[in-house]
């Protein structure tokens, strides 16, 4: 293969300033969601007894396309933005495909992964409006690191709920949220009500994203002072993630290349929308024909296999009903170690898009993920996360596709982070200890 440069970045003055709310220019808006009570559609006042005030706005926005970075979040981004493209030509040769490779690298970022592009607005935000305490969920960890490490930078304290069995799977994540000095509870836990419930049912349950969200209200709504800050499925949340996709479009015109296809692992909905819609916006005012593929676990198939209803984001029904596809709200997905996909419903934009046929989806299986991450790990030497394998084994199938046409198809990838805290899940994946297992209802 001819020489080629692998990496892209952006000076400071390219970096975006804006955000893109995508939900501005869709055909076809999400459906509103309802109060969890009343049942009718939510407005700012209501989202604002769990979330701060800015992102309960942001979270109901469907007029305006470009949403302001706050300065002092631009500075912060400025720590570890841009983050890099690379053409993984390593991946490219060892699969033998001519089509054209390319990753965005939101692994370097201070907590190793896409998660602080949200988390520092979130407490930014909420710091502006002066709450001193905020709560959330995380399942493998980067969510609540990202919150925790944010917490530190505007002065917060933070009580992160982790999903149990991934709290058990991957200690160095709670270290690390310990060390940002974030209180960490293992959920479901006897500190809630919700908890309790769930305990008293199940004495042995090892937790969902949707217990952990239940406990993390809960404790948000019974102290002062204190907010709620979500890593994923929300609006909002998507449109901080929008950071990544607004700089890749950027890169991928220096490499002087534009995406067919781009894909992103697939939990609740922030890194694929992060990805995604700025590209996208080109699909609906543009014409552009490029596909977005959302990779799921084929045990938490909610995009594959899931029904578009309303539902409520977490276990205990604390959230508002949202218009999604979901497992339901009370589903308990398998042991899997892609803790971070394991969600039972998908956020109401993708959900749409989906519905909209806008968008696919995949479902990947646990040993296909890690084949896909180590063949990576050889190929580009970077540990991927075990969420952001799923990325990697959707893109790989697209590159196979290619290999019988001869098609140069131009395929673009979020790895969302690093795998260096997962080592004990890549030892047992080595050693033949996991499995597929099967997905049941």
């Amino acid at each position: 293969m001819k020489n080629v440069q692998k990496r892209f970045f952006l000076s400071e003055e390219e970096l975006p300033k804006q955000w893109y709310n995508i939900m501005a220019d869709m055909p076809n808006k999400p459906l509103p969601p309802l109060h969890p009570k009343t049942r009718e559609p939510l407005k700012v006042e209501d989202l604002g007894e769990i979330f701060c005030q800015e992102c309960s706005r942001q979270e109901l926005d469907q007029t305006h396309a470009w949403i302001d970075i706050p300065d002092e979040v631009l500075d912060h981004y400025r720590s570890y933005r841009s983050t890099p493209l690379v053409r993984a030509t390593g991946l490219e040769r060892a699969l033998g495909t001519p089509a054209h490779i390319y990753f965005k690298n939101e692994a370097v970022s201070p907590v190793g992964s896409h998660k602080l592009n949200s988390a520092l607005p979130q407490a930014y935000y909420c710091k502006q409006e002066g709450v001193t305490n905020i709560t959330t969920e995380t399942g493998a960890g980067q969510w609540g690191t990202a919150v925790a490490y944010a917490a530190q930078v505007f002065g917060l304290e933070a009580a992160v709920y982790q999903v149990k069995i991934s709290y058990k799977q991957k200690p160095y994540r709670c270290s690390m949220m310990q060390l940002y000095g974030a209180q960490v509870i293992p959920s479901p836990s006897m500190s809630t009500r919700a908890g309790k419930d769930i305990l008293t049912r199940d004495p042995n349950n090892q937790g969902s994203l949707g217990t952990a969200i239940s406990e993390a209200i809960e404790l948000a709504q019974s102290t002062p002072n204190c907010k709620y800050v979500l890593g994923s499925v929300l609006n909002h949340v998507a449109l901080h993630q929008t950071i990544i996709g607004l700089e890749a479009e950027r890169q991928m015109a220096l490499a002087g290349e534009y995406p067919d296809v781009v894909i992103g692992c697939f939990g609740g909905g922030s890194n694929f929308g992060g990805i995604s819609f700025p590209f996208m916006r080109h699909n609906i005012l543009d014409g552009k024909q490029t596909r977005f593929v959302a990779a799921e676990p084929a045990l938490c198939p909610k995009l594959t296999r899931g029904r578009f209803e309303y539902d409520f984001g977490d276990v205990a029904g604390y959230t508002p009903l949202l218009p999604m596809y979901t497992l339901g709200h009370d589903f308990m997905p398998a042991n899997i170690h892609a803790g971070g996909l394991r969600y039972h419903g998908a956020g109401m934009i993708v959900s749409q898009l989906l519905k909209d046929g806008m968008m696919e989806a995949v479902d990947i299986k646990q040993l296909e993920s890690f084949e896909a991450g180590v063949l990576f790990a050889k190929a580009e030497g970077i540990v991927p996360a075990p969420e952001s394998c799923h990325a990697i084994a959707a893109a790989i199938a697209e590159a196979k596709e290619c290999i019988a046409t001869g098609e140069e198809r131009v395929i673009l990838f979020n790895l969302s982070g690093h795998g260096l805290i997962d080592m004990s899940t890549y030892d047992n994946y080595l050693a033949g200890n996991l499995g597929n297992f099967e997905y049941t209802m």
